[in-house]
């Protein structure tokens, strides 16, 4: 079992910056890539930024690409999204996930940290 706890959510105006954590624990090991997603109120889970275990590949979504940055600590267990550029838009619970099977999507997930950009 993984467990995923994300932190560094919170309230910040247009134009600002964040920067969310996940801290892994359990069988860290067994993580192949991670990933993060958000949910704003009314809408489906979308995916913003994933990483490799090794942290040579990383992808993002077109809405964020040039503002978020995705890397990892394997040292810490822990993966980061900085977001820079903050928008209205941005506004959302982000998710921390991570997958222990290739080829298998996203089989642990954490809590969910609330990002508030205000305008």
């Amino acid at each position: 079992q993984v467990q995923l706890v994300e932190s560094g959510g919170g309230l910040v105006q247009a134009g600002g910056s964040l920067r969310l954590s996940c801290a892994a624990s359990g069988r860290t090991f067994s993580i192949k890539d991670s990933a993060w997603f958000r949910q704003a109120p009314g809408t489906e889970r979308e995916f913003v930024a994933a990483i490799s275990w090794s942290g040579r590949s990383t992808y993002n979504a077109d809405s964020v690409k040039g503002r978020f940055t995705i890397s990892r600590d394997n040292a810490k267990n822990t993966v980061y999204l900085q977001m820079n550029s903050l928008k209205p838009d941005d506004t959302a619970v982000y998710y921390c996930a991570a997958s222990t099977v290739v080829g298998s999507g996203y089989n642990y997930w954490g809590q969910g940290t609330q990002v508030t950009v205000s305008s």
